[in-house]
């Protein structure tokens, strides 16, 4: 996966020497960024649509989720966030069924945006919030799920990322992040189940934005 993730940010700055001799960008590299405290300063917004990999109670995960942005400067973005997971199923011998983790967590989001003129830049977004998780195990010969227990958490999650500037309204940047949540612990009457270094970890992710940048 580290190596899925180097290969993209190879080809996406190999991508932006190309992208930076359409004239789009000489317009928007030569406009002035607007500041908080600017004389005429113009707002903007974003939806992002995000996919991304995580190991999560050590089986492979998958998430999946978006968030909504307000710029009131290029330089930072603040909104609201959610973000979804799942990991794979698996056999839990304890209580001899396969069993699987899914929840999400959601909340405010701070994204500072380093140099947001450039072709190529940085973003730093950072999630506080909270979530839930539900311990899921799949009854044998059916297909019905059931959740053997859920609990909630607090989370803290930030993140970096290699952003790209593909036109005046549309981005694409993949990164990662670190989710670092309170203390919980899913269990059955057998005493299996996840606790929070099943899900602290790292995200790899890669995000879709469109907008006004």
């Amino acid at each position: 996966m580290k190596r899925i993730i180097f290969l993209s940010a190879l080809l996406i700055i190999l991508g932006a020497v190309a992208f930076s001799q359409d004239p789009e960008f000489e317009y928007y590299r030569n406009n002035d960024i607007q500041t908080l405290l600017g004389h005429n300063r113009t707002g903007g917004a974003y939806f992002v649509f995000t996919t991304g990999y995580s190991v999560i109670d050590d089986k492979h995960a998958v998430q999946f989720g978006g968030r909504f942005g307000w710029l009131p400067a290029r330089s930072i973005g603040v909104g609201l966030g959610a973000t979804g997971f799942i990991n794979e199923y698996h056999y839990e011998p304890v209580i001899g069924r396969d069993v699987f983790l899914a929840g999400g967590y959601g909340g405010l989001y701070i994204e500072p945006i380093l140099l947001p003129k450039w072709p190529v830049h940085l973003s730093f977004p950072v999630l506080l919030g909270a979530g839930g998780i539900s311990y899921v195990s799949k009854e044998p010969d059916r297909d019905n799920n059931f959740i053997e227990d859920t609990e909630a958490f607090l989370l803290a999650e930030p993140g970096a990322e290699i952003e790209l500037n593909l036109t005046r309204f549309f981005r694409l940047s993949v990164g990662a992040t670190y989710r670092f949540p309170t203390a919980f612990r899913t269990s059955t009457s057998d005493a299996s189940g996840a606790s929070v270094s099943s899900l602290k970890g790292v995200s790899y992710t890669i995000s879709l934005k469109f907008g006004r940048f």
